[in-house]
């Protein structure tokens, strides 16, 4: 990606993130909508996950809009508006971003630019957007006044996932949305059928002791669906916040998990910088393998790509960096203890 971006909650805490979740008047699940035009002829996307499940439902010719981050399928931003885009400059450090965001957000300032203009000229049908993180992309309430005052009566599709069910849920929702119902049933059907195949392929093996980091500067561990793709490939999600928001933790006490592998997953981020990320912390675990992963398509995005996350750790974590095939795609082998 251009321009990666923080998807941490940026250490929110119980009491601002209730706070959070007071002013936002719809209920937290995983897709939801209000139909108000009978049809879904102009879909409009707001997110990278949204954008690879229309691809994935065969709504493609239907999409006229997406946003400066959505890269999948490859060239999926050509011939297409781009609606939102982020004052964020290019080539940042990690901890760089962390910074950019934590001020922009002490100042009170908008992450995301939604170009209502371009947007009032679609005329969409169907907007797909999310409440899930706030500083990922564009609220859905913000969208929703956005749509108000410029008369778009679309139906807005608010994706929330909190867990791989709720993604695949999501998806069945989203296709309903878009007149998909055929194309919904049948993606997760096979995406069930895959994960079941993953969980019988690791049952009875040792699990070893895994620790994702989502970010590294300052460390962020996993949270929301991640670590059940740990679980789910058959190991065990150290200092993991199952469903809930990812978390910063010291590195005294991440180091203090003693890891079989330490798993570096960073947020907006592809494999190669991943593995520039892990190398930088491989002093910081002696005892543990390190893998890098490509973050941003297989894990932090709640798509049907988190599939081909889990087939792949299972057999990172069970036959080691000598497997072949998805296996190299989609993660990269850092280093083995000595």
């Amino acid at each position: 990606m251009d321009r990666p971006i923080y998807r941490s909650t940026l250490g929110f805490t119980s009491e601002n993130l209730a706070a959070v979740r007071k002013e936002n008047t719809h209920e937290w699940t995983s897709a939801r909508y209000r139909r108000k035009v009978p049809n879904s002829s102009r879909i409009v996307s707001l997110l990278p996950s949204t954008t690879e499940i229309v691809a994935a439902l065969g709504g493609l010719e239907r999409l006229r809009a997406v946003t400066f981050e959505c890269d999948y399928p490859e060239g999926v931003r050509n011939g297409r508006e781009i609606v939102v885009d982020t004052p964020m400059p290019s080539g940042l450090t990690p901890g760089e971003i962390d910074t950019f965001v934590r001020a922009r957000m002490s100042a009170g300032l908008p992450m995301y630019e939604l170009k209502t203009d371009v947007v009032s000229r679609i005329a969409p049908d169907v907007v797909l957007t999310q409440d899930l993180c706030h500083v990922c992309a564009l609220p859905a309430g913000e969208v929703e006044q956005a749509l108000e005052r410029i008369g778009c009566d679309a139906n807005v599709v608010t994706f929330d996932p909190h867990s791989v069910d709720e993604v695949l849920e999501g998806i069945v929702t989203i296709a309903e949305a878009i007149d998909a119902h055929d194309a919904g049933a049948a993606l997760v059907e096979e995406l069930r059928r895959r994960r079941q195949a993953v969980v019988g392929s690791v049952a009875g093996r040792a699990r070893p002791k895994v620790l994702v980091l989502e970010w590294i500067d300052p460390p962020f561990v996993a949270g929301h669906w991640v670590p059940e793709l740990i679980t789910t490939a058959g190991a065990e999600a150290l200092l993991a916040m199952p469903g809930e928001r990812s978390t910063t933790v010291s590195w005294e006490r991440a180091e203090a998990s003693d890891p079989d592998i330490v798993l570096v997953a960073p947020c907006g981020f592809g494999v190669s910088a991943a593995v520039e990320q892990a190398s930088i912390l491989v002093e910081r675990f002696p005892r543990a393998q390190v893998w890098a992963i490509d973050g941003n398509a297989y894990v932090t995005r709640p798509g049907p790509r988190l599939i081909d996350a889990i087939e792949a750790l299972a057999a990172a974590f069970h036959h080691g960096h000598e497997t072949a095939g998805i296996t190299q795609r989609v993660t990269k082998f850092v280093r083995s203890p000595p």
